[in-house]
């Protein structure tokens, strides 16, 4: 392995992993770690290349921070992230580019998404079960109100979901497609209960950081303080500080060890050289 590619992973471990407990105490991600993440990356990069004599390795470190950067940026409009993992996914473009060659570059790129992805799927399942089991006489009662909420859309999926396995006895293709409807309701009914009944938190406003999100609109005089995404501001904090003692945010899963996990699992297939074998499929 190179000395470059040892230091960058090595750089991004430790970085992920002051993330990950930072996340896991205060439930967010600093910005200045993110961003120096990103600066230290890119000062190597550009060191290295200074002394190699090629600034190729340091133009494929500004190349993948661009392209994280719009997929950072998809990633937390479209809701899919809150602002510290955007920012995390946004530092690793600084990282993951390993070689001088672009199209190496995006097939590493798109192997450490895909394990991103079936690492987060893994995660939030397990997580889910563990609150779902933790809380498990709210969550009870929360997915029974909920299954009698959405009566409808259960008839539905599983009538539209039997009548496609039904054809799968005819076209094969169609028996996982009839499973997923069938089961649809049910995992949305699943997810509901967990977040009404496992992700709410009751906290004083005393304790209120930027970023946190409502459960519900906050009424302060005539002024209303809206449950966004985005998250409360400063302002907003002052605001409710003045007429309340205590509200009830939504809390998120931690998702910083997704990062730490994606990111082993990607050393560990450049370590035993499988990460080669994987581009014949790109």
């Amino acid at each position: 392995m190179a000395l470059e590619v040892i230091f960058l992973f090595v750089l991004a471990l430790v970085w992920i992993v002051f993330a990950v407990v930072q996340d896991l105490k205060t439930r967010e991600v600093a910005n200045w770690l993110n961003f120096s993440l990103i600066i230290f990356a890119l000062a190597f990069r550009f060191f290295w290349s200074l002394f190699d004599g090629s600034f190729a390795f340091f133009y494929q470190g500004l190349m993948g921070l661009g392209i994280f950067f719009v997929l950072g940026n998809a990633l937390y409009y479209g809701r899919f992230f809150a602002g510290g993992d955007a920012k995390l996914m946004i530092s690793l473009g600084a990282i993951l580019p390993l070689s001088n060659y672009l199209l190496f570059n995006v097939q590493i790129f798109a192997i450490f998404l895909g394990i991103f992805l079936i690492a987060g799927a893994v995660y939030s399942l397990s997580m889910s079960a563990y609150l779902s089991i933790r809380n498990f006489k709210s969550f009870r009662k929360e997915f029974c109100r909920q299954f009698r909420k959405n009566k409808k859309l259960v008839f539905v999926s599983l009538f539209v979901g039997t009548i496609f396995f039904i054809f799968g006895f005819r076209e094969s293709s169609l028996f996982s497609l009839g499973i997923f409807l069938a089961v649809f309701s049910q995992i949305y009914i699943y997810t509901k209960a967990v977040d009404e009944a496992c992700m709410r938190k009751s906290v004083d406003v005393s304790n209120l950081t930027e970023g946190d999100w409502l459960y519900k609109d906050v009424k302060v005089g005539k002024k209303i303080i809206f449950a966004k995404w985005e998250g409360l501001s400063m302002d907003d904090i002052k605001e409710i500080r003045k007429k309340h003692k205590s509200v009830i945010i939504r809390q998120g899963i931690p998702f910083t060890p997704v990062f730490l996990i994606s990111l082993l699992v990607l050393i560990w297939l450049w370590y035993s050289q499988i990460l080669g074998k994987l581009f014949v499929l790109f």
